[in-house]
């Protein structure tokens, strides 16, 4: 159960830089300053998704 949690949200920061992408194409013409923040969350909740991933095989392993 645990793990499955885990797993939800890891894909749950995929789908926030998804977001965030879909939100840099739409205002990149009208709000520059805007889309390069978004473009920074996007940058972080990719990192943070592998960062997760990472810890959560590390923990699957070591209770093995």
């Amino acid at each position: 159960m645990r793990n499955s949690l885990y797993k939800i949200f890891e894909y749950a920061y995929i789908l926030m830089a998804l977001f965030s992408l879909y939100l840099v194409v739409t205002n990149w013409d009208l709000n520059r300053e805007r889309s390069y923040m978004f473009i920074i969350f996007a940058v972080v909740a990719t990192g943070m998704f592998f960062f997760k991933r990472w810890f959560r095989k590390g923990v699957e392993n070591r209770s093995k």
